[in-house]
């Protein structure tokens, strides 16, 4: 054989044995990116043996709306338990976002019902590990978008007080009394949801079919321009 032979055979052999191995680690990477994500998933939504998994369940408890000086402000509870895994999540370092939303309606018989206000409260509630305090974050304006910076900090020493600070919302103005008329019926929509869209991807795809992430609820309230007189 001669050495021009010989060298096209060890460099084809060579090539060969390079592709082979760049198609190897590619699958290792992307077996390790799928172990990661199958793991992060378990890690966070599979309980302990020691607890009984327990569903998310969120409800309206008051919905009312009261007059002061010239406007037309909000009172609202919730009742609020997390699960097992979303609870864990949260103790694991994992940020959960929340939203409440209102919006008000006026009937009209002869065209869809007009929009008079819409108001939205996001909340974003974490555990810092380092001082054992969980910070809540309020923003009239999704957090994710428009950062930490522009939204009201409070820290608390236990879930259950963070959870409180969520649960009631205390004279929230929905609009001006001015802008109700003297004989019209309104719709008002109250929403509380958790904001899946900003979670890591591996919760959002399972959010859609564990009860556990599914925490939301809606009420609606029917009234009159005389209302809170």
């Amino acid at each position: 054989m001669s050495w021009v032979n010989m060298t096209v055979f060890i460099t084809h052999c060579w090539k060969s044995v390079q592709f082979k191995l760049n198609g190897m680690a590619r699958t290792s990477l992307w077996l390790r990116v799928l172990l990661w994500c199958v793991w992060s998933v378990c890690a966070f939504s599979v309980p302990s043996h020691a607890q009984t998994a327990v569903a998310s369940q969120v409800e309206v408890s008051e919905l009312r709306l009261e007059r002061s000086d010239g406007a037309l402000l909000l009172q609202s509870t919730l009742r609020i338990d997390l699960g097992n895994a979303v609870e864990e999540a949260l103790q694991k370092g994992m940020p959960l976002y929340f939203v409440t939303e209102a919006e008000l309606l006026r009937d009209r018989w002869y065209w869809y019902d007009k929009k008079i206000n819409t108001i939205a409260r996001h909340y974003r509630l974490a555990y810092q590990p380092l001082t054992r305090m969980w910070r809540l974050n309020v923003s009239r304006e999704p957090i994710g978008t428009v950062g930490l910076a522009s939204s009201l900090s409070q820290t608390f020493e236990t879930l259950p007080e963070a959870l409180a600070a969520i649960r009631r919302t205390v004279n929230w103005k929905l609009t001006d009394v001015s802008e109700l008329g003297s004989d019209n019926k309104y719709t008002l929509t109250f929403k509380f949801r958790l904001d899946v869209s900003q979670l890591p991807r591996p919760f959002q795809m399972m959010a859609g079919s564990q009860s556990e992430w599914n925490l939301s609820t809606q009420k609606t309230l029917r009234f009159s321009s005389e209302v809170g007189r």
